[in-house]
């Protein structure tokens, strides 16, 4: 597998003109994909519109949603994989090497933003209105890039690239509502596989459940379950394992057929400390205290 560590490898690789910024570049992708069947990695963030007709796209080892237009982002050192690829009508990508955003507000604020995380399951899939928020904001990049670039040019590049994450972001929130309404409220779905976990002994057998095994049971990315939860409920994915546990120990204690140390080991906690801190933390009370409480 191929990695470019700098856009003119990227370029040089791929057959292209040299990039007009050795540490930013824009592509534009025709109806015959540019990249051809392969597969390789890169150094760089990678933010890109498209509107795929047939082939195939691939990153992180997931198939692509692609059926309609859309927006995928990229982080540095994933895979990405693209083979035989028509486009419905020209698209773009963007290449921001990690080091152009040195010294920027981007440089952090580019990790808060999760949807680079997604494996990706689920790309932003744009409406008429959206896309052309984003094509605005694209060719005025163009214009910057192409146009006597000048001091002045990084600073309004990143800008408008900050603009794309925030749209991006409002954009998905409206996604993960409209899908709720065609999937099911992912919540739901969600607690159903905990009770399913438990019942078979889950706990006893391999300890808690991870977000990532639930996630793969949902066939969708644990950073994209987290941020449909966090939609949802106003809890993470962790959270709400953590309250679903809690709400099994609360059910066991006011049985009071097992010890505190014997209800952590059947939820699946190594020691009965960190049980014992985690049911404080969500009730207020230590294990002992609330069976007290119940008894009263």
């Amino acid at each position: 597998m191929k990695h470019y560590k700098t856009l003119t490898e990227l370029h040089t690789g791929n057959g292209w003109d040299a990039p007009e910024h050795p540490l930013f570049s824009m592509i534009g992708c025709q109806v015959a994909c540019p990249l051809g069947n392969r597969e390789f990695t890169t150094d760089c963030y990678i933010i890109a519109f498209k509107k795929i007709k047939s082939g195939m796209f691939m990153y992180g080892r997931t198939k692509y949603d692609h059926d309609n237009g859309c927006l995928f982002f990229a982080k540095p050192r994933q895979i990405i994989e693209m083979k035989d690829l028509e486009f419905e009508e020209k698209g773009y990508m963007l290449m921001i090497h990690e080091d152009y955003l040195n010294g920027h507000e981007l440089f952090k604020s580019i990790n808060n933003y999760g949807f680079f995380d997604y494996d990706v399951t689920e790309a932003l899939q744009l409406s008429p209105k959206e896309e052309q928020i984003i094509l605005e904001l694209h060719a005025k990049i163009q214009g910057e890039y192409f146009n006597n670039p000048d001091e002045y040019s990084r600073e309004i590049i990143l800008s408008h690239i900050s603009s794309i994450l925030k749209y991006a972001q409002r954009f998905y929130k409206r996604q993960f509502i409209d899908r709720e309404q065609v999937i099911g409220k992912t919540a739901s779905r969600f607690n159903d596989i905990l009770k399913k976990y438990i019942d078979e002994r889950g706990l006893e057998k391999n300890g808690l459940p991870s977000v990532t095994d639930i996630a793969d049971q949902l066939f969708i990315s644990p950073r994209y379950l987290s941020d449909v939860l966090k939609q949802e409920t106003g809890k993470t994915a962790l959270e709400l394992i953590h309250i679903f546990l809690i709400s099994e120990a609360k059910n066991l204690l006011r049985l009071g057929e097992k010890g505190v140390a014997e209800i952590a080991y059947h939820l699946g906690f190594e020691n009965a400390s960190y049980f014992t801190k985690l049911f404080k933390k969500q009730t207020g009370l230590r294990p002992l205290e609330f069976r007290k409480s119940q008894l009263n």
